[in-house]
């Protein structure tokens, strides 16, 4: 319905305040819709930077857990129960005792969570022969020890001297090897 002023011709002013009225709240809509696209947008990117910040610190989780095996390589190498010590004429740094870890290896039950590691396993490297697991029947002619005899995903390594005092005919001499010890870890 068109109003109507007293000549009887439509009333322009009312029907143009109607107009601005529409357009201003046209406006108003357009304004809050755009206040939601952009807010949207910043929470999107938002859920980018904190999930790619996440996945940095899980890399920098694994990267910290490998150092600490790492370091714990060492430490064990040089813990008493492995450690050479002054048992063949000086001071050794990451050597172990082989003769040590076979007696340990009987033991192991004890050290089970003690050292926070799923399995130790120390190989020789040099001479290579094939791979002979060491019991105390065929020690020393093995070549592989494995602590705790278990498998998990993943494990860190650190060269170590292997050392044993072995006895030919009357003569007992020092005898040591390049080897690995390798500490397997369940990966978090």
């Amino acid at each position: 319905m068109v109003m109507k002023n007293n000549r009887g011709q439509p009333n322009v002013a009312r029907t143009l305040n109607e107009l601005k009225n529409n357009r201003g709240q046209l406006k108003i809509q357009q304004m809050a819709f755009m206040l939601i696209a952009v807010t949207i947008f910043f929470v999107m990117v938002g859920l980018l930077i904190v999930t790619l910040w996440i996945s940095g610190l899980k890399g920098k989780a694994i990267d910290l857990q490998r150092e600490q095996a790492l370091l714990l390589g060492s430490k064990l190498a040089n813990a008493p129960e492995f450690s050479c010590g002054e048992y063949f004429g000086n001071k050794r740094t990451n050597c172990v005792d082989l003769d040590k870890v076979i007696l340990l290896k009987e033991d192991i039950d004890k050290y089970k969570d003690f050292w926070g590691i799923s399995n130790v396993e120390i190989r020789k490297v040099y001479p290579i022969e094939e791979d002979i697991e060491c019991t105390r029947q065929n020690y020393p002619n093995c070549n592989v020890i494995n602590l705790f005899d278990e498998e998990l995903e993943a494990s860190e390594s650190n060269f170590i001297s292997i050392c044993s005092k072995l006895k030919q005919g009357t003569e007992i001499y020092d005898n040591c090897d390049i080897g690995i010890m390798s500490l397997v870890y369940e990966a978090k």
